[in-house]
């Protein structure tokens, strides 16, 4: 290899690190800017509602020195680009200010309540995706058909039936009536002061306990919740399914495979639905992130002590510190999730290595 060879070869080389570097620096920049913009709105929501927190803490009969005092303390005499300051270093150290409701640190209450909301919404999600990416395909293969309008019938059900009245039916049928499923709660109180929390996940403690009766008892508790939210996810990754599907049954490539003679059912499965995942990654994570933040209703009809449950409770007794925690929270879960997705998204489709 000759030294002008050698020389072009690290040149490469050294673009190449430089846009990986660039790529990478914008990446951070992206997360930073929208952490920081999520901190900016739960900062001026707390300001900007018309709840003292102040008078929530020492309540409306306190001496004028004593509110005076707490104030003073809670930072809130300071101006508001300080008060700013001092939020995001708490909120960057976990302290999200201690619960009037409960007493206690915000995170604490997250720590115990947010195990039950992930375990609902995992069984949820796996669910929605392992029956609405399948039943997405088949509508799609079978355009026009009778295949493709159950499916679209049954996404737009999803879509347009309130999830609370699902959740009070499947309580009144399967719970009520039938006795098919367990009713509100996580667990029968018969077994809930048997165990001891190791993990948080019912599920998990139970099969660790080798407690298999509490286990199959807080199963039939978690299934009719779990599924609900499974119907509800499902409506949403059938139909972008269907789409990606579609679009991809549509291209050159499968008209080609055709014409080689491969089978129908591996140009579906190995070919179309395999470039469909790359962006359907990203629709099942914003599925999983949604159901994580978004199944206060659920949580509410069925008592089930999650995250959302929590906030509620909160929001209802002006408890804006766990409010304001748990909405943190559950931002950060979504800029979690659309870093794993894009990194899960430049793995899967090459052509983004290039670019």
């Amino acid at each position: 290899m000759t030294i002008a060879e050698q020389t072009r070869g690290g040149g490469r080389r050294s673009a190449r690190l430089l846009r990986g570097a660039d790529t990478v620096g914008r990446f951070l920049l992206v997360i930073f800017l929208t952490y920081l913009g999520l901190l900016a709105v739960t900062f001026f929501i707390g300001r900007v509602i018309p709840i003292d927190p102040v008078l929530a803490v020492v309540g409306d009969r306190a001496p004028e020195h004593v509110i005076q005092r707490v104030r003073e303390e809670m930072g809130l005499n300071k101006p508001l680009w300080e008060q700013f300051f001092i939020y995001c270093r708490k909120v960057l150290q976990g302290d999200f200010g201690t619960s009037v409701l409960t007493s206690n640190p915000v995170m604490q209450d997250i720590r115990r309540a947010f195990p039950a909301t992930i375990e609902l919404a995992t069984l949820g999600t796996i669910m929605g995706a392992g029956l609405g990416v399948p039943l997405g395909v088949w509508a799609a293969v079978r355009r026009g058909g009778v295949a493709d309008q159950l499916v679209r019938v049954m996404g737009l059900i999803g879509y347009s039936v309130p999830i609370f009245w699902l959740g009070l039916m499947g309580l009144l049928v399967f719970y009520a009536r039938l006795g098919w499923v367990g009713g509100p709660g996580r667990i029968d109180v018969a077994y809930e002061y048997s165990l001891t929390p190791v993990t948080g996940f019912m599920l998990l403690d139970t099969a660790i306990a080798g407690e298999w009766e509490a286990f199959g008892n807080a199963f039939s508790h978690l299934i009719l919740p779990a599924s609900l939210l499974g119907y509800f996810s499902l409506a949403y990754i059938s139909r972008m399914t269907r789409s990606f599907m579609l679009n991809e049954l549509n291209q050159e490539y499968v008209i080609a495979a055709r014409a080689k003679g491969l089978t129908e059912t591996r140009i579906i499965w190995r070919h179309a639905l395999r470039n469909a995942m790359v962006p359907l990654v990203t629709v099942i994570a914003l599925s999983y992130a949604g159901l994580l933040e978004g199944s206060v209703l659920t949580e509410t009809v069925f008592a089930w002590p999650g995250l959302g449950l929590y906030i509620t409770n909160s929001l209802q007794n002006a408890d804006m510190n766990a409010v304001l925690g748990g909405t943190i929270v559950v931002g950060s879960i979504f800029i979690g999730l659309n870093l794993l997705s894009d990194i899960l998204y430049r793995l899967l489709d090459p052509r983004t290595k290039t670019r």
